[in-house]
């Protein structure tokens, strides 16, 4: 309820204000020689150039153009006022002051325009969108490793096995006897079974017999 009375006594104020204003500057303008519906344009012009400014100061905090044009419509206003308090021979209004209220319709015309088509300032680009990385991993391909073989160990050559004299002559016995019989010349493996002497001396006595 607080709210409600509190607004409507600001709007009663600003109504009483502006209104005390329009008559101020339509007595002033009259007195400078603009009667009729001129008179009554002029406080209109003052009032919106004011309303212009203002509107521009609250859209664009840091706008010099519009504080300056806002400067000079207030002191049109005000120095209206003031003129038209008693301090001002409203029957006989000097030439300068003539003057200047003939010349207001091109200046609030120049500041309304002004204050209409001045760009804004650009506004700051946005950032270019952060593309998100693909939660999905993507697929590792197989790789199958092929190891040359590895070469087969060398064998350390066979130490040579020593022949006793006396089984190297029988064996050569052996092998004749075997020789006479069948045709053929004695291999190791029967060398062995007739001398009864491992598979490495008999194949050592082999090769001597060769």
């Amino acid at each position: 309820m607080s709210r409600t009375i509190r607004l409507d006594a600001v709007l009663i104020q600003a109504v009483i204000a502006g209104a005390l204003s329009f008559s101020h500057l339509h007595d002033l303008a009259e007195a400078a020689g603009q009667d009729g519906w001129k008179a009554w344009a002029y406080p209109i012009s003052v009032d919106l150039l004011l309303v212009a400014a203002w509107r521009r100061m609250r859209t664009h905090a840091d706008n010099r153009a519009a504080w300056s044009w806002f400067v000079i419509a207030l002191a049109a206003s005000l120095g209206a006022n003031i003129a038209t308090a008693g301090l001002l021979d409203l029957g006989h209004v000097p030439a300068w002051l003539r003057i200047l209220v003939a010349g207001w319709p091109a200046l609030a015309f120049l500041g309304g325009t002004l204050l209409a088509h001045t760009p804004a300032a650009p506004a700051e680009p946005e950032p270019a969108p952060v593309p998100l990385a693909d939660p999905t991993p993507e697929p590792v391909p197989d790789v199958t490793v092929e190891r040359a073989p590895e070469p087969a160990p060398e064998l350390p050559p066979a130490p040579a096995v020593a022949v006793p004299p006396a089984l190297l002559d029988h064996a050569r016995k052996v092998a004749d006897t075997h020789h006479a019989t069948t045709g053929t010349r004695i291999d190791p493996a029967t060398l062995r079974t007739r001398l009864g002497v491992p598979g490495p001396l008999a194949e050592a006595i082999a090769a001597q017999l060769a």
